[in-house]
């Protein structure tokens, strides 16, 4: 079964056009190198509204099936970033580690990481994990956590993701 991944891009000027999103095809371009199962995207570019964050979270996860979806943008402490919320309000089980983990690697290239305020979580079926807007930063948070997201979707009952092991060594336990 080919996994579905959803990319949201939450950008005011991007959703207007005013602005080239780099964020969503970032996010796309690490996957396509590092996925080695066969996958296909779902992209959405969406304004900083916490109502319609929370909408197309809901429709990736339900609506399109998606077993991750990855968000970009709106994860600072402006007064219109609202990514954590919207990803809070729809998630059963929060995932704290993810985080953490994305602060602390991107700590070793800017003061101002500890800023961020990106996090993960668990609806239904689907890992959320909300990333950096800025595309090096993604794929620094990336090559971080993603040695766990393929167990983490297994455990959820998501389609069984491999990684190109040249690229991200993912981790799964032995089984006894």
């Amino acid at each position: 079964m080919k996994a579905k991944i959803g990319f949201i891009t939450v950008s005011d000027r991007a959703s207007r056009g005013e602005y080239k999103d780099l964020g969503g095809p970032a996010m796309q371009a690490w996957f396509t190198r590092v996925l080695s199962s066969e996958w296909q995207a779902v992209s959405r570019v969406i304004p900083d509204e916490q109502a319609g964050i929370e909408d197309a979270l809901k429709e990736l996860a339900d609506d399109e099936g998606c077993c991750l979806i990855v968000t970009t943008g709106g994860t600072g402490p402006a007064v219109r970033d609202v990514t954590p919320e919207a990803t809070e309000a729809v998630c059963e089980k929060m995932m704290p580690g993810f985080g953490e983990l994305m602060r602390q690697e991107s700590l070793k290239f800017v003061p101002t990481a500890i800023l961020s305020r990106q996090t993960a979580g668990i609806y239904g079926k689907s890992l959320i994990i909300n990333l950096p807007g800025k595309p090096s930063a993604i794929d620094d948070c990336l090559n971080a956590v993603f040695p766990a997201v393929p167990y983490c979707i297994d455990l959820i009952e998501g389609p069984y993701l491999e990684a190109n092991s040249e690229q991200c060594k993912v981790f799964r336990p032995k089984k006894k």
